[in-house]
């Protein structure tokens, strides 16, 4: 058991960090950004023992749009001292299906092209959508919620076809979570949204 445990220790710091992470995700504190910096650094190894080339290249974008984030969240309300939860402007759903599109065909190339991956589409859809998703979290759109829904749901199968089953679980966990984060995160803007007509 000691064994199992210490070969899967990367997975399981992942996971510790993965869940304090998505508990102040579902707070809306800007403190998920700090933890947010870390994760994928842990990650980057047990992705890329796991041959998942494309999660292993998000983590690096994960570090650099969690400063952006960590700024928005602080200092991206124009007229608010932090940046409030929000809608995704309807005129941005096409472009932002765009920007997926054009990722998941790009991502899925270099993949088949340039890698040995077993499984370079679903690699590059998880990845392509966790972009958008990201995105969307330093924006503070209530929608992302249901973005990572999806990339949550698929990732956890993919998972267990990698045996990376702690991470498995993990994810699982947050498909889960991302409806009950959405509902959450809709109070909180309703409540938000209260106080500003108030």
């Amino acid at each position: 058991m000691l064994d199992f445990l210490s070969s899967h220790a990367l997975e399981i710091l992942g996971v510790v960090l993965g869940l304090i992470y998505l508990l102040l995700e579902l707070k809306a504190s800007w403190w998920m950004w700090v933890v947010g910096a870390v994760m994928p650094i842990n990650s980057l190894f047990v992705y890329y023992k796991a041959g998942l080339y494309a999660d292993f290249s998000i983590d690096i974008y994960y570090v650099l749009v969690g400063f952006y984030g960590l700024w928005m969240w602080l200092r991206g309300g124009v007229k608010k001292p932090s940046l409030p939860i929000s809608a995704t402007p309807v005129r941005l759903w096409a472009v932002l299906a765009g920007v997926f599109a054009v990722l998941f065909v790009a991502i899925g190339l270099v993949l088949v092209n340039f890698t040995d991956s077993s499984v370079p589409w679903s690699d590059s859809f998880t990845t392509a959508l966790s972009i958008i998703g990201l995105w969307m979290l330093a924006r503070k759109w209530i929608e992302q919620w249901w973005v990572w829904f999806v990339v949550d749901a698929a990732s956890t199968a993919l998972y267990v076809y990698k045996g990376i089953y702690f991470y498995a679980g993990l994810y699982l966990l947050y498909t889960v979570l991302a409806v009950y984060g959405f509902y959450k995160w809709r109070k909180m803007l309703s409540l938000q949204n209260g106080q500003e007509t108030a």
